[in-house]
């Protein structure tokens, strides 16, 4: 790949010719692109610093492991067409499949959510059951090998081109040389943590710029089993989100084992402690007692473990004068807040991005229209989380202050937020937008506009609703 001033002779073609490409990081979004540039190189290696497992473990490289993930419905897209058939192999495997609103007690902006018909569904397992999926089919072609216990410290390459990686084995001495492995693709996919603006520096290559936001939001999570194996009755999932007036947020939702995984939430300051008894008091900071009652009953099976990084960061290798032959993708790109479930969709959305833009032949696909593209493809995440937390009380970072525009934005959502709990037409068009299955217009589709704009509130329930609310005959 080149950058936008270079020739297309060094650019995919050369991947097409069947080269070398790197991939740094075995997590989900660096399977994924790894699964696309198998259809471009003769070779892909996988750079991963864990031992990997074989089934479905928590890794340390996978330090959210532990926590809730949901793989929400423009997610599941994504994934079924970079692996036909994976849904199916997910139910299969006993991942829970939550219709929403119907099979959950939803609470936002102070509205308890009617338990309306489903109009979307998430998936609810276990993060390394999800992965453990994805790592079997993916590693099951020939073309992709991995490199296990292994850090990447380093690029090779200059400012104008990244022509490999520099490894070093963990269980080594630090001290000795890395071993260098040149590729004609480096795609960074090691996740929040990256390195790479700063193995970028070492090759005399720009860096990229970083637009952050951090609200302080910490939480701790732990596995329950509760006395009939469900929530209550009908309620399958339970989740209270945390907006500027109620910052304390926490939920439970399903595990393919029966078991749920319980999530509480809070900022700077007063973060969720991870003692057995503390764990439970503050689950009474939210806005009504289902979960801290059901917790009461419960059995705890796992200690309560606890997450601080949780600032959205994304970083703009999509402009110019970056060096050709190096991607970003997953959370290496553009990380979100965990809190609203959106990481593992738009892994999958980044891949699927990746391949659309190697595949079209109109252009040739230069390092930074890639980059571009698969950047793109996490925009709308990107303007739900970051615009959620720029408006929580202490949020910090260089994209805090909106522009006018974004006011005009935060007017019209949150008489959304204000209409989707009670209103069917203004709720499905919500969800869709959240769960990434539909774009942002859909919010302004001439029946929503009508209800947001000129509608009053739609009557939501007044306490959480017990049962699910069956169509009218």
């Amino acid at each position: 790949m080149n950058s936008a001033g270079e020739t297309s002779g060094s650019g995919v073609d050369g991947v097409r010719g069947g080269r070398h490409a790197v991939v740094v990081g075995g997590s989900l979004a660096g399977l994924f692109a790894a699964h696309v540039l198998a259809g471009y190189a003769d070779r892909v290696t996988v750079v991963e610093r864990d031992r990997l497992p074989d089934g479905a473990e928590p890794r340390p490289g996978v330090p959210q492991g532990r926590h809730p993930h949901v793989l929400l419905q423009g997610g599941q897209v994504a994934v079924e067409s970079l692996l036909p058939g994976f849904l199916a192999e997910l139910a299969e495997a006993g991942a829970p499949r939550l219709g929403m609103p119907s099979d959950m007690v939803l609470w936002q902006t102070g509205r308890w959510f009617r338990r309306l018909p489903a109009t979307t569904h998430i998936y609810t397992g276990s993060r390394a059951q999800l992965e453990g999926l994805v790592r079997r089919r993916v590693l099951a072609d020939p073309v992709i090998s991995v490199v296990q216990g292994t850090d990447v410290v380093g690029l090779l390459g200059d400012a104008s081109r990244v022509r490999g990686v520099l490894l070093r084995d963990r269980s080594g001495d630090t001290r000795a040389e890395p071993r260098s492995l040149e590729a004609d693709l480096v795609v960074d996919a090691s996740g929040s943590g990256t390195k790479a603006p700063r193995w970028l520096a070492a090759i005399g290559a720009e860096g990229p710029r970083e637009e952050t936001i951090d609200t302080g939001l910490a939480y701790a999570s732990r596995v329950y089993r509760g006395a009939n194996g469900v929530l209550d009755g009908e309620t399958r999932g339970y989740y209270a989100y945390p907006d500027p007036e109620q910052v304390h947020a926490g939920g439970a939702l399903p595990l393919e084992d029966g078991t749920h995984l319980v999530i509480v939430s809070g900022l700077r300051g007063d973060e969720p402690p991870t003692g057995d008894d503390e764990f439970v008091t503050y689950t009474k900071r939210l806005p009504h007692p289902p979960l801290h009652e059901w917790l009461d009953e419960a059995e705890p099976l796992t200690p309560a473990f606890g997450y601080r990084r949780t600032a959205n960061a994304r970083r703009r290798y999509d402009l110019p004068g970056h060096p050709a032959g190096f991607l970003a993708t997953g959370d290496a790109l553009c990380t979100f807040n965990p809190i609203y479930g959106q990481g593992m969709a738009v892994a999958a959305m980044n891949a699927v991005a990746l391949r659309d833009a190697l595949a079209d032949r109109r252009r040739t696909p230069t390092t930074r229209r890639v980059q571009q593209a698969v950047l793109a493809s996490s925009r709308q995440a990107w303007d739900i989380s970051a615009g959620a937390d720029r408006k929580m009380p202490g949020a910090t970072g260089t994209a805090v202050n909106g522009g006018p525009a974004d006011r005009v934005a935060d007017w019209y959502m949150s008489r959304v937020q204000e209409r989707a709990p009670g209103d069917p037409v203004v709720g499905r068009a919500f969800r869709a937008v959240l769960t990434l299955s539909e774009p942002v217009s859909a919010l302004f589709a001439p029946a929503v506009a009508r209800a947001v704009l000129f509608g009053p509130p739609a009557q939501s329930p007044a306490e959480p609703p017990a049962t699910q609310e069956r169509p009218e005959a």
